[in-house]
């Protein structure tokens, strides 16, 4: 047992340590997030003041409701690209050692998708601290459960990042694949607009992602407002963290060096 933490605690401190190399793909993943909120929640703003728009943001000015979506949209982006690192040290050599190691191959996945997480983490919180110098209806008292739903959220999809990264070989390959997965979850996923008034057909879509339910959680704890019960989200966020870390522990043990 205390092979498998001590395994597991070197990945996590060796994921924290490339974060803090990584310098340019951090300032990436901080800028995004705040360029969409500047640009995008302030020009919007100022097309929803009307009493119909309040209606529609159940009472929220829009850049208050903007912002609990550009937070886990920070931790998403994040979360998602760590997978990259798989691929990185398969190209480098390092996932060869990893996989002839006497160690657990499930607490060295555990271990990068913690340390990865905690990362991602770390760059919602600094989207989360601006959030509060640009929108007005936000409190405070939530913080602490909205960094709970991010380290949940983080965990989530740094699994989905690295489930799909242990099948492809090749950084154009991860890069097609993840971009191509991140515009939909995104848009929807209640981050940029209400989900009540969206038809059935992607009602259904909106449901099925588990990001809308980090998007939701969090902006229930930052404003109160939310399209479903706290419980709900949370319960269907976790659910979703553990399908997802079982998905990347799977693919992970069954990937090999060519």
């Amino acid at each position: 047992m205390n092979e498998f933490f001590n395994a597991m605690g070197v990945m996590v401190y060796r994921q924290l340590k490339r974060f803090t190399r990584a310098r340019s793909r951090v300032i990436g993943s901080i800028f995004n997030p705040l360029i969409w909120m500047v640009f995008f929640g302030l020009g919007w703003s100022g097309l929803f003041t009307s009493s119909m728009a309040k209606l529609l943001f159940r009472g929220l000015d829009y850049m208050s409701f903007l912002a609990p979506g550009m937070v886990m949209m920070a931790i998403f982006t994040a979360s998602l690209f760590s997978g990259m690192s798989v691929i990185w040290d398969r190209e480098f050599g390092f996932l060869k050692e990893l996989l002839v190691a006497p160690a657990s191959r499930t607490a060295i996945i555990l271990g990068r998708s913690i340390g990865d997480a905690l990362t991602a983490l770390a760059q919602g919180v600094v989207i989360l601290a601006a959030s509060f110098l640009l929108a007005k209806q936000l409190t405070p008292t939530g913080i602490p459960l909205a960094v709970a739903i991010g380290l949940l959220a983080a965990i989530a999809f740094t699994s989905m990042g690295i489930a799909l990264a242990s099948t492809m070989r090749s950084f154009e390959g991860f890069n097609l694949i993840t971009t191509f997965l991140m515009l939909p979850l995104l848009f929807l996923s209640g981050a940029f607009y209400p989900i009540d008034s969206l038809p059935l057909w992607l009602k259904a879509l909106v449901y099925l992602n588990p990001l809308t339910y980090a998007v939701d959680a969090t902006r229930y704890a930052l404003t109160g407002v939310s399209s479903f019960n706290i419980l709900h989200s949370t319960a269907a966020l976790a659910l979703s963290a553990v399908i997802l870390t079982l998905a990347a522990t799977y693919t992970f043990k069954k990937s090999t060096i060519e």
